[in-house]
């Protein structure tokens, strides 16, 4: 609940956003406003807020704005794990709109019940056309269902990839046989963006720690694999079985993040121009953005002051390119990007960490010793992968103090790393 992503209307008061959901729909100047006040309620978890949720779906007016915001009502009680709204929202999942039964399966899943009725209802839509399958197999799996086990098996041959590797896990977690694991990894390069995606959290699901080494080149975000990378091991530490010098390798290569080093899921038939690659930055699927940041390595390792003139234009607000030229600034050894990376990684809040870890690999690919008092400054953050991308800069430019001012540290990872 701590996510910066979640209070995304720190403006609106939690009465203000009640107000809104017990307005009727019809007397509100922007119908859309219920939908938000529906989302930014998870920010509140009181009694007030949660009743103003659960009657949200017990009004029954049709209108679009109504319906849109219970659908986010049901995501938000699933967040908050409010039991009481189960029964309130298990009617949703005979809902003719499927993302409202997705939402619904989903909250389900987060709030946890052994009722096996509800379990039964939630199955059977596995039977029913033209339904978000991924989500009610992984629910399915979740709660333990086994009765379920028999109808997920027929999805381990579906053509959608993301479905495929959700069976494949629910069925190992189910029945406890680990040895089909192996097509789980294999989706981790698979070219349906869901699929790879999908597949880190199926592997997070498994707690399959020895994946760590395919999850750190899979050509995901580099906030995706980090998080399945440390929940791997956090979970591993946790049982006492886990020696991180195996893994300290693949977590080194996750956090520089060089397209080299990635299993790339595309590949240009010939060779791209320019405008494509500065194009292709700017994708929404990271896999094609690691693949024009390859391209620009490769073929276009002068342009620079072009990267840099899009950069100004156009990366402001776009987090994932905001990321990706910053580190291709780095690895181009930009010079003129020094400035930029010092105020990227000391002064951008929260919303733009992944932006910060590539200004402090790029400080320390520069090879400019200037940075290191600002690589030191880093460290005093509490981003565990932010202090760590400090720590491998420092070393690479030569500086071992970074050792010496994480002694104390509380994480035992970062512990882990100076050792």
């Amino acid at each position: 609940m701590n996510s910066p992503f979640l209070n995304l209307f720190p403006g609106l008061t939690e009465e203000k956003a009640i107000e809104l959901l017990e307005t009727p729909v019809e007397q509100l100047k922007e119908k859309y406003h219920r939908y938000l006040a529906a989302a930014h309620l998870v920010n509140f978890p009181s009694e007030r807020s949660i009743a103003a949720l659960i009657k949200v779906l017990q009004d029954p007016h049709p209108a679009r704005e109504n319906r849109q915001a219970q659908r986010k009502a049901i995501e938000s009680l699933g967040r908050l794990k409010v039991a009481d709204a189960i029964e309130v929202m298990r009617p949703f999942l005979a809902d003719s709109d499927r993302y409202m039964v997705e939402n619904t399966v989903w909250a389900i899943g987060e709030i946890s019940t052994s009722d096996k009725d509800i379990l039964e209802e939630i199955a059977q839509l596995l039977n029913k056309e033209g339904q978000i399958y991924r989500v009610i197999i992984q629910t399915l799996a979740k709660l333990n269902y086994q009765p379920a086990l028999d109808r997920i098996a027929p999805f381990t041959e579906s053509e959608d990839s993301a479905i495929a590797c959700a069976a494949i896990t629910a069925k190992s977690k189910l029945s406890g046989d680990n040895t089909q694991v192996h097509h789980i990894i294999h989706f981790l390069n698979d070219k349906n963006i869901h699929a790879r995606r999908g597949a880190i959290q199926d592997l997070m699901d498994l707690e399959y720690n020895q994946a760590i080494p395919n999850i750190a080149v899979a050509p995901v975000s580099q906030s995706l694999r980090l998080r399945g990378m440390r929940f791997l091991a956090d979970k591993a530490q946790e049982k006492d079985n886990f020696d991180f010098s195996e893994v300290e390798s693949s977590f080194d290569l996750a956090i520089w993040d060089h397209p080299q080093d990635l299993k790339m899921a595309y590949e240009y038939s010939e060779k791209p121009t320019l405008e494509r690659v500065i194009e292709d930055l700017y994708n929404t699927n990271f896999g094609y953005c690691y693949l024009a940041s390859k391209a620009m390595l490769e073929f276009y390792p002068q342009e620079g002051d072009v990267l840099k003139q899009s950069f100004d234009e156009n990366a402001q607000e776009d987090y994932g390119a905001h990321y990706h030229i910053i580190k291709l600034f780095g690895w181009l050894k930009y010079e003129p990007a020094y400035e930029l990376f010092l105020d990227t990684l000391l002064n951008l809040g929260d919303k733009f960490v992944k932006s910060r870890i590539a200004a402090a690999i790029s400080l320390g690919y520069l090879a400019d010793k200037q940075a290191i008092p600002h690589l030191k400054v880093g460290l005093e953050s509490e981003v565990w992968k932010l202090k760590y991308a400090c720590l491998l800069s420092l070393e690479y430019l030569g500086d071992s103090s970074g050792k010496t001012l994480c002694y104390n540290d509380s994480d035992w990872l970062i512990q882990k790393k100076i050792s």
